[in-house]
């Protein structure tokens, strides 16, 4: 694991978008796992920027989100479909049909979490996957007491994760409860991972992931156990981490510092 901390949320986030860009441009054909919120949009933003530039070609890449609400159709304003539409799908050069996500509305979600697992694998699995960290240190939707080889499932929702979420909902208390999601295991076999994490309010929770000790409480953890992690944060999610100090000197003292070694 290599944690990175940049001066500020547009530093950050700058970082990540082109590490992203530079596995496309080197791999056309990337496999990329993808994550909703906030702090993502600002990602995607940059993304379609290089993209409409003329810097970042997306014809041939292939996507795999980490979840869907579970009872909300593609178009639902709502729905991980209908977000990454807006603001990524819809804005670059991506065939649709090389875009997945679980349904939220299949008949059967048993057979639908397997379909998705095969789905990555008959595609290569994930080269790379991006992650954002949720207030009860979930990965996906992994909410405590995911067990760490879980793998793609239906996860009932925590009342923090409810409470975040739900005011991006209209009414709040029309918000799903529960939603399909890759699993802790599932997100490991990525060969590489990128997590973003920005604001002080994720500053408790990014250094339990970090610096804590590896447990199904907070999934997040788990990414201690994967050899080509990188973790990228701000110096507000920087102020609760006990070797903030250490990881900067790192950053700053190897002149052929690369992402991933």
């Amino acid at each position: 694991m290599e944690v990175i901390i940049r001066p500020n949320t547009e530093v950050a986030t700058e970082l990540a978008s082109q590490l992203i860009a530079e596995k496309i441009s080197q791999k056309p054909f990337l496999c990329l796992g993808l994550a909703t919120g906030r702090t993502m949009e600002k990602v995607y933003n940059k993304l379609v920027n290089l993209h409409k530039s003329g810097a970042l070609d997306f014809s041939l890449v292939r996507t795999y989100n980490l979840d869907e609400y579970i009872g909300l159709s593609p178009d639902d304003p709502n729905s991980y479909r209908h977000y990454m539409n807006e603001h990524l799908f819809n804005k670059i050069n991506i065939d649709l049909r090389n875009t997945h996500l679980p349904m939220g509305m299949a008949d059967n979600l048993e057979d639908e979490c397997h379909l998705y697992e095969e789905s990555i694998k008959n595609n290569g699995g994930i080269d790379l996957q991006l992650l954002g960290i949720g207030r009860s240190g979930h990965i996906g939707f992994n909410e405590p007491l995911s067990a760490l080889q879980s793998r793609t499932r239906d996860k009932a929702l925590t009342p923090v994760t409810v409470a975040q979420n739900s005011p991006m909902f209209d009414p709040p208390e029309s918000m799903p409860k529960r939603a399909i999601t890759m699993g802790v295991g599932t997100i490991l076999e990525a060969d590489q991972i990128i997590m973003l994490v920005t604001g002080k309010e994720k500053a408790g929770i990014l250094a339990k992931a970090i610096e804590g000790p590896i447990s199904s409480m907070i999934s997040a953890t788990a990414l201690q156990l994967h050899p080509k992690c990188t973790i990228i944060i701000d110096e507000d999610a920087a102020a609760d981490l006990q070797c903030c100090d250490y990881y900067k000197w790192i950053f700053d003292n190897e002149p052929k510092w690369e992402p991933y070694r």
